[in-house]
């Protein structure tokens, strides 16, 4: 019987997928999206009533007498905590795109003179090194093992 000849390389289970860029940047736009659904919901916490009573007084002072010069408490705080707003409710209150001068949409700065720094994505020192893979920064072999081990292509949405 003849045995079929198959490649070793295809079996490699090291082997590691390389991405061009377009793909890399198409699968960078689809992980920030993930995190900016992610979590964008009020606090399920917020309408729960406060246990202010249990927990212990401190005051600020050191001298007993003034105890009886206690200030009243604004209800001021518990608006603020019960009916935040988030970030993109803020903006479109604003109504930014008519306003004269620089807010947050018109606001820009000229670019930097120096060259753009590139920092490792495992442990944030300088890096010199991309992933063959997925473009991700490196700055030794150690750090190269564990993006490999643990971050490399592994991105769930």
């Amino acid at each position: 019987m003849v045995e079929k000849k198959v490649s070793m390389r295809s079996q490699d289970p090291n082997q590691r997928r390389v991405l061009d860029s377009a793909t890399r940047q198409r699968r960078l736009t689809r992980q920030l999206e993930a995190l900016e659904k992610d979590n964008f919901q009020d606090d399920p916490h917020a309408s729960l009533p406060q246990l202010a009573k249990r927990l212990p007084q401190f005051d600020e002072s050191n001298e007993p007498n003034e105890q009886g010069k206690r200030r009243k408490k604004t209800r001021g705080d518990h608006f603020k905590l019960r009916f935040r707003k988030n970030f993109q409710a803020l903006l479109e209150e604003e109504d930014l795109s008519v306003s004269e001068g620089p807010n947050y949409l018109t606001a820009c700065a000229e670019p930097s003179k120096f060259p753009q720094r590139h920092f490792c994505a495992v442990c944030g020192f300088p890096s010199h090194y991309t992933c063959v893979s997925c473009g991700a920064r490196y700055c030794c072999v150690r750090c190269l093992g564990t993006h490999h081990e643990t971050r490399c292509l592994k991105w769930t949405v």
